[in-house]
């Protein structure tokens, strides 16, 4: 069997003052992967780019964006719809914020604006009992920490899927679709410097909002659980 590279499904990139500190999307999840860019195909489906046929010998991760998922814009329906062909073969993917609501959508379930507002910063996340049978979490506290920076949320799970960890805010936080699609709200490519820069460039939302951008700075740290899911997940698969 030949394991072909990675696809890197890149559904956004960051706005000009965040890429001018820590740079593109591909950066951050190859330094969190450990892996050249060579290592792994870039699609840009945010400006339409087309993907490769799902192929269970291929894993894809699917990022995060500046996008909503419920503005049902053609490249992410477009995504949504390989998300479903590549679940049906056993494609392993691994979605991340916007990639996680993206595959929810994609697979039934519903997306929708998080009642109790945005969730960012380094926040707690609570291991469940249904994440003991998963591979990629194995070993992991039951508490620990994960980047977080969003307005939407899965509102209602696919039939089927099993939540695996939450935080207080949200009760879908990593969410197992089958044995090998996963997918994560939080942000395990984030490191403090790229999350203090999403935090710095939203200080006056922030406010505007009643958070307090400086308390969430200073609550920044590294995260190594959410770091080794990632990990683990291009360890098993690419």
């Amino acid at each position: 069997m030949t394991v072909r590279p990675l696809l890197l499904i890149q559904a956004g990139t960051p706005p000009d003052a965040i890429r001018a500190q820590v740079g593109d999307l591909p950066r951050w999840f190859g330094a969190a992967m450990d892996r050249d860019s060579q290592a792994f195909e870039i699609v840009r489906v945010f400006e339409g780019a087309p993907l490769p046929e799902p192929d269970v010998h291929r894993a894809a991760i699917i990022t995060g964006s500046w996008s909503m998922v419920t503005d049902l814009h053609a490249w992410s329906e477009a995504t949504a719809d390989w998300i479903r062909r590549a679940v049906a073969i056993n494609t392993p993917l691994f979605g991340v914020c916007y990639g996680h609501q993206l595959m929810a959508h994609a697979l039934g379930g519903k997306v929708g604006y998080h009642p109790r507002g945005r969730e960012m910063g380094c926040m707690d996340i609570e291991r469940l009992p249904l994440a003991q049978t998963e591979p990629l979490l194995a070993g992991a506290p039951q508490r620990f920490k994960a980047h977080l920076t969003h307005l939407q949320t899965v509102v209602q799970l696919p039939a089927g899927a099993e939540v695996l960890a939450r935080s207080a805010h949200d009760p879908h936080q990593v969410v197992r679709y089958s044995p090998t699609a996963i997918s994560t709200q939080f942000h395990p490519e984030f490191t403090p410097a790229i999350s203090s820069a999403c935090i710095s460039t939203r200080r006056h939302v922030l406010r505007e909002e009643g958070l307090d951008p400086t308390a969430i700075l200073s609550q920044l740290d590294d995260t190594p659980t959410p770091l080794l899911m990632l990990r683990r997940f291009v360890e098993a698969y690419a």
